[in-house]
């Protein structure tokens, strides 16, 4: 599927966790354009990469062996081209053949397919990755190439909507009951899983209902919230995001000499968005300037340059001429495991050197208590308390 074919709609399923929340700002992105970062066009090569291989393994006699490769080259030709993308969409392709095996027969398997969920939301549509059904199940599939955060399937509103558009397409020929989905992040190591039955499904179609009829006319009450606005396209003018970051960071009451473990904890929930905040309205408000429109007290300046050889090469025969030894020119230094990793794809990088790598722990950082990561602090335990006085 090409890339202008992936239409967004108003009420789009991709961005469900926006407007359900956020009701009145699915009308007030509409003045903004959509933009695409480097970052999401690879994720749409990734994407098509995956979508070639899933369809060439269920329908190889409609799409064999000289039409996938043919379609598969194309996709290499492109700029952006990683060929750690082959590793990584195997991964995904890898999941949904261990799923569509363990089924007792031969599943339905539906790939990039636009689904509608009007009955719900008026003019909703999104397009699923992958959809295999067999008997009363419908497994939702999500391939996500990002590798920025992972994402829950529980209660997935972008999910939860192809399953409402899934059921509302076959509900005539599949007695569905159940619905399973899985979202796949192979860059994070990331499988979640997640189900619910028919009749959760449908009390959440109840619930897009009441939300998408304020939405489509801009109504209802703005929520700002950080994982709210982080792809909003008002995010930097929106009023009501910057009335709160505002409130957050300057009516926080008052200001005891000492705050509480509880003060802290709930201080650092309420400033969560102010940093993101001053950097997306920075960026909007730089823009502003290049485009020759005033934003009083600021103004766009060019920042430090940097140098570069006009022709390396002559600059260091030049060099080279004058009495300077070549050696000295030239740093030897290898190059990073994830860069390795990147030029030789995943599945070769495992397979050659991959018992030769060891991860270590990363940086301690501080998130939220609903994160599935195991809790660490710097406590001794028993054991190597005793240990440690042997």
């Amino acid at each position: 599927m090409a890339q202008e074919e992936r239409a967004h709609a108003l009420l789009s399923a991709s961005s469900a966790h926006r407007w359900l929340n956020c009701t009145p700002s699915a009308k007030l992105e509409e003045q903004f354009p959509d933009t695409s970062s480097e970052a999401a066009q690879e994720g749409t090569i990734a994407h098509e990469l995956a979508e070639l291989k899933v369809r060439h393994y269920f329908h190889p006699v409609d799409f064999g062996r000289q039409k996938f490769t043919r379609r598969v080259n194309k996709l290499k030709k492109e700029e952006l081209w990683q060929n750690e993308m082959d590793g990584y969409t195997e991964e995904y392709l890898d999941y949904i053949k261990v799923l569509a095996n363990g089924l007792a027969s031969k599943p339905g398997a539906v790939i990039e397919q636009k689904f509608y969920y009007d009955a719900w939301a008026p003019g909703g549509f999104g397009t699923a990755d992958c959809i295999l059904i067999h008997g009363d199940t419908i497994h939702i599939i999500d391939f996500k190439y990002g590798k920025g955060v992972p994402v829950s399937a529980e209660k997935n509103p972008q999910m939860m909507l192809y399953a409402l558009g899934a059921y509302d397409t076959y509900k005539l020929l599949y007695p569905i009951q159940n619905i399973k989905m899985t979202i796949i992040q192979p860059r994070l190591d990331s499988v979640s899983e997640w189900g619910c039955t028919l009749e959760e499904l449908l009390e959440f179609g109840k619930y897009v209902k009441e939300r998408a009829v304020l939405a489509i006319d801009g109504k209802g009450d703005f929520a700002p919230d950080v994982s709210t606005c982080r792809f909003c396209r008002a995010k930097a003018q929106c009023r009501a995001r910057s009335d709160y970051n505002v409130k957050q960071a300057f009516d926080l009451g008052e200001l005891p000499p000492l705050i509480t473990h509880a003060e802290a904890g709930e201080r650092l929930a309420r400033l969560a968005d102010v940093a993101k905040y001053q950097k997306d309205l920075q960026e909007w408000a730089l823009a502003e300037c290049l485009a020759g429109n005033e934003v009083p007290g600021w103004k766009a300046v060019e920042g430090r340059g940097s140098r570069d050889w006009i022709d390396m090469d002559k600059a260091f025969e030049a060099l080279q001429a004058s009495g300077t030894p070549e050696a000295l020119l030239w740093e030897k230094k290898p190059l990073t495991l994830a860069q390795i990793e990147k030029m030789l794809g995943k599945k070769e990088f495992d397979t050659c050197v991959g018992s030769m790598v060891v991860k270590n722990p990363g940086k301690p950082a501080l998130v939220k208590e609903s994160d599935k990561r195991d809790a660490i602090t710097n406590k001794i335990t028993a054991a190597e308390a005793f240990k440690e006085g042997e």
